[in-house]
């Protein structure tokens, strides 16, 4: 008896299909391939066998679009819902299983068509277009050691080929990477909507006589009063309080539970040191003295909150120093910063002083001139003190835009979404593990290097590192390191947890109402406990690791060519035993859903009031003595609006975040999958249930924490409970859900 056979159909029209065998000895489908004859593609979302003779109900999940013959001449192949381990696969099945792969992963020549679902490497030369001036040429990102970079979807042979905009949704991404109807649908609407919202003539009749500045806070207030039904006033940090957002507890409280609160960390020696190379630029030492700070301690010294770890900085000085002379030679003045803050014993964070600093005017060899601010509650002080958070604020805007959110997720996963489509069949239960976590990535990453991170994008537009963002992001590049990305391991790198086994995961936080920290350490072992549960089906031992072929080939492909720049790392997982391949996955998992919610969809709800989160700072801090000073003393609010929120580009920047928070009518979320015949394993499916079932659980305690007043971390000063990390959503702007993937 025959236990696996391919059986072949031929699909002149979609829709129903009848295939009938009579003979009972002929065994179990395991495959079918299809050709389309009709002159049209279509999407074939699945196919079940019922009544199969000695076996019952078969399903095939497909999900994928099956053009006509006369243009994609190979007959498609589509397997069933069972998982196999390459040494494992059924002898009839075996040399589709190979040619599949062959396939996806093509000949790395020609270009590539529509229909073609081909994944292959390529480095970031497509981000300038140099025919249209010297000023719109980048440096290409990848392949050099000066501008390292991971790799992008090939899409196109020609070097910094470009796509107008009205063409910009057509570039190639493989075919089944493509948006689906609904989720384009849903883009094209928001997309159309905020581009409305910024060129919309209605919108002259709020600007006054200072065309391009806001004049006070009520000016920005009245903006979404004015601009109704154009810009949402229902979801954001202005509209649920108008000042409250000034406050220094609500400054401090984003840092642990706004929309970068993967950055603070704990001060272990003072003052600050930089590890920027003296002999190139000098003695970087922060300039903040005792005498700033010690007043402000709760009767401590400064050694005692070090030793007792009570003291913590926001750093933004090193990452920025290098680039801050060219930065400032465009329209941007900006700083790099340090912002030291201190445990109360409420709970909550107290900013002590926050550092300013440039280049040296005699070049960086001198090291910085700095400026060191500390709160105050009235009169030029508090203006000064006011604009000096203004300044922390553009920094770690854009820090958070290029570095949190583009480098260390979009761009980070997507090789591994090229490697996993290239090494792992469809049949193997690492692809069936990290599918649903790719899902619509490779499509909006291409649409961002179109239309937003490209010479002249949207982010160049309303980010404070102008042309020089995408070569920042490769600067900071160099620093990542694939093992800590890992939730436990980055608090502890970050000296925000110490190790200990009396507290839950064996993990204490030093600020205990850390609400990142606190419901991302919940989901990170959630996710961790099921791609154990999984793998362990698979995976009796480690040396059934080492004999995966497709899984040897995937994670070698994975560090040679996806982060083929960072391919010498010692830090590396070897790919040997269980634990490093349940680490591996957990992590892809961690930064496609969770990590990459966290810091997306608060966009809108806490920097859709630009003055909140401005994002560039057109003006240096006033010097006694000059007119700028003056209108300081005058009108402090006029000044920190002309400094930090000019009137178009606050609305682009609104429009922008907008659309990046907002969920797709069609998304799927963690715990969930777009089909539930996506394997035949019963184990598998009973491990995917529990997990579903404690992410559930998981939502439950974040609500009943958020209604617990103590912890004033979760709530804050402007009452905006912190719901990030709440796994589920329904569509729109939310501020809430963890999408399975990247995808938007």
């Amino acid at each position: 008896m025959i236990k696996n056979f391919i059986f072949y159909a031929i699909v002149f029209l979609p829709g129903s299909n009848t295939f009938d065998w009579d003979n009972e000895e002929i065994g179990t489908p395991g495959a079918f391939l299809i050709r389309n004859n009709h002159h049209s593609e279509f999407y074939l979302k699945s196919l079940t066998l019922e009544d199969v003779p000695s076996h019952g109900v078969i399903h095939f999940p497909c999900n994928s679009w099956v053009y006509p013959a006369s243009k994609y001449q190979n007959d498609r192949v589509f397997f069933s819902n069972k998982t196999y381990l390459p040494a494992e696969t059924p002898i009839s099945l075996l040399k589709y299983r190979e040619e599949e792969l062959e396939n996806l992963r093509g000949d790395g020549k020609g270009q590539l068509q529509e229909w073609d679902r081909v994944y292959d490497y390529e480095v970031y030369n497509d981000l300038g277009n140099p025919d249209k001036g010297p000023q719109h040429a980048r440096p290409v990102l990848g392949g050099s050691t000066e501008y390292p970079y991971p790799r992008r979807g090939r899409t196109d042979p020609k070097y910094e080929s470009r796509l107008n905009l009205a063409l910009s949704l057509n570039i190639y991404v493989p075919r089944d990477e493509r948006f689906g109807h609904l989720k384009l649908a849903d883009f094209l609407s928001y997309a159309l909507k905020s581009i409305v919202q910024v060129l919309k003539p209605e919108f002259e009749s709020i600007f006054d006589k200072t065309p391009n500045e806001f004049d006070s806070f009520e000016d920005v207030l009245k903006l979404y009063e004015e601009c109704k039904p154009f810009l949402l006033n229902d979801w954001d940090i202005g509209a649920v309080d108008k000042f409250a957002w000034r406050t220094d507890e609500e400054f401090a409280r984003e840092m642990l539970a706004g929309i970068n609160p993967v950055m603070i960390r704990s001060l272990e020696e003072f003052p600050p040191a930089s590890k920027l190379d003296p002999k190139v630029y000098g003695d970087q030492t922060s300039t903040i003295t005792k005498e700033h700070i010690e007043s402000n301690l709760e009767g401590h010294t400064i050694n005692e909150v070090i030793i007792e770890r009570k003291l913590f900085i926001l750093d933004h000085h090193d990452a920025l120093m290098p680039y801050l002379r060219r930065i400032n030679s465009t329209s941007t003045k900006t700083y790099a910063s340090r912002t030291l803050l201190f445990l109360q014993k409420n709970g909550t964070l107290k900013p002590l002083a926050i550092e300013l600093s440039l280049p040296h005017p005699e070049g960086d060899q001198h090291g910085a001139i700095s400026k060191v601010f500390v709160p105050e509650e009235k009169g030029v002080e508090n203006s000064l003190w006011q604009l000096a958070k203004g300044y922390v604020g553009v920094v770690d805007s854009g820090y958070h835009q290029l570095i949190s959110h583009w480098l260390h997720t979009h761009a980070v996963i997507e090789p591994f979404i090229i490697a996993t489509n290239r090494q792992l069949s469809v049949l193997h239960p690492i692809y069936k593990l990290l599918h649903p976590h790719y899902r619509d990535t490779m499509n909006i990453n291409a649409l961002g290097r179109q239309i937003l991170i490209n010479a002249g994008g949207a982010l160049e537009v309303t980010v404070f590192t102008s042309k020089y963002s995408m070569e920042f992001s490769s600067m900071l590049y160099k620093d990542w390191v694939f093992p800590e990305q890992a939730l436990p391991q980055d608090l502890l790198k970050r000296g925000v947890a110490v190790k200990d086994s009396s507290c839950p995961h064996g993990l204490k936080l030093l600020i205990e109402d850390y609400p990142f920290a606190v419901d991302g350490l919940e989901i990170w072992f959630a996710i961790k406990t099921w791609v154990q549960d999984y793998c362990s089906v698979y995976y009796k031992d480690d040396e059934s690791i080492k004999k995966d072929a497709e899984l040897q080939s995937w994670w070698k492909e994975l560090r040679e060519k996806g982060h083929g720049d960072k391919k010498e790392e010692i830090w590396w997982p070897k790919m040997q035993t269980r634990e490093e391949l349940i680490e591996t996955c957990t992590i892809i998992i961690w930064i496609a859903s969770a990590l990459h919610a966290a810091i997306n969809f608060g966009q809108y709800p806490y920097g859709g009031y630009p003055p909140n989160r401005p994002a560039i700072s057109s003006k240096l801090v006033p010097e006694k003595g000059t007119p700028e000073y003056d209108e300081l003393l005058a009108n402090p609010d006029k000044t920190y609006l002309k400094t930090f929120t000019s009137q178009f580009k606050a609305v682009l920047g609104i429009s922008l975040v907008e659309i990046l928070s907002r969920h797709s009518s069609d998304e799927v979320y963690l715990g969930q999958r777009d089909t539930e015949n996506w394997t035949s394993d019963a184990e598998a499916l009973e491990a995917f249930a529990k997990f579903g079932k404690k992410i559930e659980d998981i939502e439950e305690g974040m609500k009943r924490m958020n209604n617990d007043e103590k912890l004033r971390n979760r709530y804050g000063p402007v009452k905006m409970p912190y719901t990030l990390l709440y796994p589920s959503s329904e569509g729109g702007l939310t501020g809430r859900g963890i999408p399975n993937s990247v995808s938007i």
